[in-house]
């Protein structure tokens, strides 16, 4: 008995992994930079928290906004590319076929096979083939507005609570030093893991996301000090 060959492609994975990375990527650096800042600036440990719990609820609901307004324009293009194929198809068919053989001929197919080609495919289903072939739009990389939602609200709050729980245990006279140091290692890991789903290089992907989350912690810790001594 033969078994079905079934292959498992990264590109199936693009959409939520890219909100869910960004999303996790997000939640760690903006709290813990928004942690370290006011924690610089010599706050009281309940004043650091609030600020914290304050930017986790905000970060993950603007990453919800951000990404569901941004897929739902590209969805939203979608749509429009789908309905004028659609009509397209409707009042000049015998144009769409020759315009889906001649896609076929340029990657190589004789003319006479991408003629069969095209053919066989629109019996089958016209738009399908034409929104594949013509506009690059399949089922796999199709726009999910609620999924990219939902994943980068989700991912951005998973990411934000590490820097809060360490916060929140941490001693006082440690609390920066060890909200930076544990949100790094998590930054490093989650590059590393991302780049590995992604087929890309681990030790690039970690170090990337590592280099811009110091960055970005340095520079509030900068500014909680430097408040934090005027005020």
């Amino acid at each position: 008995m033969r078994t079905r060959h079934v292959e498992r492609h990264r590109t199936e994975r693009i959409g939520w992994l890219r909100a869910a990375v960004l999303g996790a990527d997000d939640g760690i650096v903006s709290t813990a930079s928004l942690v370290v800042g006011v924690a610089a600036s010599h706050a009281t440990r309940g004043n650091i928290l609030v600020a914290g719990v304050a930017g986790l609820v905000a970060g993950a609901m603007s990453m919800a906004a951000g990404e569901y307004v941004s897929v739902h324009s590209q969805a939203d293009t979608e749509a429009a590319d789908f309905e004028r194929e659609r009509e397209e198809l409707r009042t000049d068919y015998k144009s769409e076929v020759k315009e889906l053989t001649k896609i076929y001929t340029d990657r190589g197919i004789e003319p006479s096979l991408a003629l069969q080609v095209a053919e066989q495919l629109m019996a089958h289903d016209a738009l399908g083939a034409h929104a594949r072939d013509e506009l690059g739009i399949s089922e796999t990389l199709s726009a999910r507005p609620i999924q990219a939602a939902l994943a980068s609200a989700g991912s951005f709050a998973v990411g934000a609570l590490l820097p809060l729980l360490v916060t929140a245990f941490a001693p006082s006279a440690g609390l920066i030093p060890l909200v930076s140091a544990t949100s790094l290692v998590s930054l490093a890991a989650l590059g590393g893991v991302a780049a590995h789903a992604g087929g890309a290089g681990v030790g690039a992907g970690a170090l990337r996301v590592t280099f811009w989350g110091a960055l970005a912690m340095l520079s509030t810790a900068g500014v909680g000090a430097l408040f934090g001594r005027v005020i």
